[in-house]
This record gives structure tokens, sequence and C-alpha cells, in this order.
């Protein structure tokens, strides 16, 4: 209600009053923001209950001022509609982040069609086989080592447990995108896409543009260009750079370690921009993708511990600096137990199946588009769900990692 009032004093009054009715909206917004999600943190108040999925509709409702006020989408007269696009719920929870230039028309005008439903219904089957046949797997080995004590780590349990979290937390999230970008289209709607393979990157910056993308477009778009972007000098230049990743840290929890692991990728940012990044392109593409490896592996130790010791200590035994053993009796038993999860989620994680399609099609161009093709692609859905059937109803281990966003 309250921002269906702005967009429509955004939209009607003079360029004087309209800024201070963005103003006042986007205050309102990060105030609710503020007293639910940061409340206890930044003035120890405990006790107030996170609304799920407060980080992302708290984003789409200020993008529906920006952008009425921006003149990049109309107003919209009719309560229920905004409503709509507020409480849209395939993406509401776990993203990705929809802006309202993006899905304005779709809410007067969308397309239906059977194509468009079958299309929806495979994103969404694959992307829950992710969630639950590769994620909630992988979440077993990083839970537990993450769990432990860190003098009863050994090395090698370090290194798994950091990679199989990198690997959960990319199909958790990708998964939920595509289960919403799934639903999306079996209701008409066509949500912008919120991943593109992140993991093969060669530098940060590259990953970036390749994870989350929702996000990192909102906040280049809404923060990081209003502040000048990157046509100003170069000491503004990195003071931009530092304030975005220090609200994308921020943003992603009410805790100093997601502040420092949003800084961390500032400094990293800024010192490609500065002098990385020139180096980086004199080297062959396995070693700039290894020194990338590295960086995203580091920066998920501060994403999933809950105080910066506890990371810092992490770090120390994945680098070996410490009295920890090289490998131990658990370790083995992750491994023995769980190495073709990660075999299998490190191949998926890759572009590999699209470009087995894309050479198919090249060879022959209607080379998926015949009974034998669609008779395999049904059988590979049908096995996928009958997996994803015994999986939920043999466990109930299915951790939420958005809770805190």
């Amino acid at each position: 209600m309250v921002n269906y009032f702005f967009g429509l004093k955004v939209a009607a009054d003079s360029d004087s009053n309209k800024k201070f009715w963005l103003g006042v909206s986007v205050l309102f917004n990060l105030a609710l923001l503020v007293v639910f999600k940061y409340a206890d943190f930044l003035f120890g108040i405990k006790g107030i209950k996170l609304p799920l999925g407060i980080s992302f509709f708290t984003f789409q409702t200020m993008s529906y001022v920006i952008d009425v006020y921006r003149k990049d989408a109309e107003v919209q007269r009719k309560l229920s509609d905004l409503a709509l696009y507020i409480s849209l719920f395939p993406q509401l929870v776990a993203g990705p982040i929809v802006r309202y230039q993006t899905v304005d028309q779709q809410i007067n005008s969308r397309k239906h069609s059977l194509d468009k439903f079958a299309e929806g219904i495979n994103r969404f089957v694959f992307g829950l086989s992710k969630k639950v046949l590769l994620a909630n797997q992988l979440a077993l080995v990083a839970d537990g080592v993450f769990a432990s004590s860190l003098s009863n780590l050994s090395i090698v349990e370090s290194w798994l447990g950091i990679l199989c979290y990198t690997l959960q937390i990319y199909f958790d999230f990708s998964g939920y995108s595509d289960m919403a970008t799934g639903l999306g289209k079996m209701l008409g709607f066509d949500f912008l896409e919120n991943f593109n393979y992140p993991y093969i990157s060669q530098s940060v910056s590259e990953f970036w543009r390749r994870w989350h993308i929702s996000l990192g477009s909102w906040f280049r778009d809404y923060v990081y260009i209003p502040l000048g972007g990157n046509r100003v000098s170069k000491i503004r230049l990195y003071r931009n750079l530092f304030v975005v990743w220090f609200l994308t840290g921020l943003w992603h929890g009410a805790n100093w370690t997601f502040v420092i692991w949003g800084l961390y990728y500032g400094v990293l940012i800024t010192l490609e921009k500065a002098i990385l990044g020139n180096l980086l392109e004199k080297l062959p593409k396995i070693f700039r993708h290894i020194y990338l490896l590295c960086i995203v592996l580091i920066g998920w130790v501060f994403f999933r511990v809950d105080h910066i010791s506890q990371g810092i200590g992490f770090i120390k035994i994945m680098m070996g600096l410490g009295t920890n053993p090289m490998i131990n009796n658990k370790a083995l038993v992750y491994i023995n137990d769980y190495w073709y999860i990660v075999l299998a989620s490190g191949i998926f994680s890759t572009p590999i199946v699209k470009k087995l399609k894309d050479i198919a099609i090249k060879i022959n161009e209607k080379s998926l588009q015949n009974g034998i093709a669609y008779g395999l692609h049904s059988l590979i859905l049908i096995i996928c769900m009958f997996m994803i059937v015994i999986r939920l109803s043999s466990s109930s281990y299915n951790p939420f990692l958005y809770f805190r966003f």
C-alpha cells in the first residue's frame, strides 16, 4: 500500500517533490529492512522475527519506485497489479531479484502456451534436481565439516568441506532460481537468468558477472552508477567499489563475516582494476582459472562460518599452518561415501552438457528434434523425479540457506 502511494506521488508531482517522495520511499523500505534484519546486529535488539525473503522483496519494492522516478517504467495505477509484482511468489523467497521494469509489461500482457508451460516444467524439475540430488547431499559433508571443532579437522577434511560448500551453495541457489524461472514460465512470466556457470570464470570481475546476476545488476544500476560508476577519478572509483561491496556483504546477512566477505571481493576487484587485471591477461587460461577458484573457495569460508575467528582458523588449517594432520578417518569416510556426488557436481557446474548439445546441433540442426531425443529427454526427467521422490521420502535433511537473506 505504502509503495503504491509512493509510486503515484513520484509519477505525478513536480520535479522537486518527486525527489522528496523518492527519498522518503527509499528510507521507508530500508527502515523496514533495518528493523527486521539488522536490529540485533546494529542495536542489540533481540526477538524480532525475520520475515522470509525480506531482502528480496525490499529490493523489488525499491526498484519499482526508482524505475518510476527514472521513467524506466510506467507507474502502476492498479493496486492489485502492484501487489502481484511485490508478492510474485516463485522468486520471492530465494530470488532472483525481479526488477519492475523487466516485468511491468508482463503483468498485464503475458503469453501462455503449452510449449512455454512444458519448458517451465522442465526447468523446475532440473532446478529441483539440483537442490535435492546434489546440494542436499553436498550439505551433509559441508555441514559435518563446519560443525566439527577446528582442532579435530584434518587438512584434507577442511578442503573437502569448503569444496562441498562451494558446490552446495551454487546448486542450491541456482536450483531455486531454476525452479522460480520454471514456475514463472508456467504462469506466463519470463524472468532474467541469475547464473551463468560462474565457476568457469577466470577473474573475480567475471565471476560476479556470472553469479547472482540479478543482485549484481541491482547494485550496479541503483548504487554504483548513481555514485558515479567508473566515470570518476580513480580514488572515487575505488570508493564506489568499496561502498557497493560493503553493502553487498551486509545485504547477505547481519554478521561481520558477511561484511568481511563483501569487502574481500571489493579489495580483489579493486586490485584487478588497478594492477592484477593486466597481469592476469598475460597468464594461460588454466592459471587464471585456478586463481579464481582459490579466491572463491577462501571467500566462501567467511560466508559459511559464524565468527571471523573461526574463518581465520579454518583457512589456517587449509594452508597447513598448524598441527592438524594431513588426513584423518573422517575425511576418508567422506571421500568414500560422497566422491561420486562431488565429481558429478563438478561436471554439472560447467557448461559441458550445453556444449555437447551445441555440437550435436552444429552437426545436424534437427538432431535434437526427433522422437529419440524427445523420448530420452522425457526419460531423464522421469528418472530425476523418481530419484527426487526417493531422496525426499528417505531423508528429511533439506537445509535452507536463505533464512538469513
